[in-house]
């Protein structure tokens, strides 16, 4: 369901949307289209970085495991 917005942009962001725009596309999809991909990769990067954080946090951990199967495997 589409929901009817008003938003106030500057002329210059306008041009730039404008630019922006695929073939055919209206503003409204040019914005509906940037704002999704926009929000998709704040998504990605929160995902990430939650991610880095755990393994930062369990790096001492996780080192260790490898250093014990390292020597379990002895020299070759």
């Amino acid at each position: 369901m589409k929901v009817k917005t008003s938003v106030t942009l500057s002329e210059d962001v306008v041009k730039t949307l404008d630019g922006a725009a695929w073939e055919g596309e209206s503003r409204s999809g040019t914005i509906e289209r940037l704002l999704r991909e926009t929000l998709s990769r704040r998504a990605r990067q929160a995902a990430g970085d939650r991610d880095r954080a755990l393994i930062d946090r369990l790096a001492g951990k996780l080192n260790a495991e490898a250093r014990d199967v390292i020597d379990y495997q002895g020299e070759p």
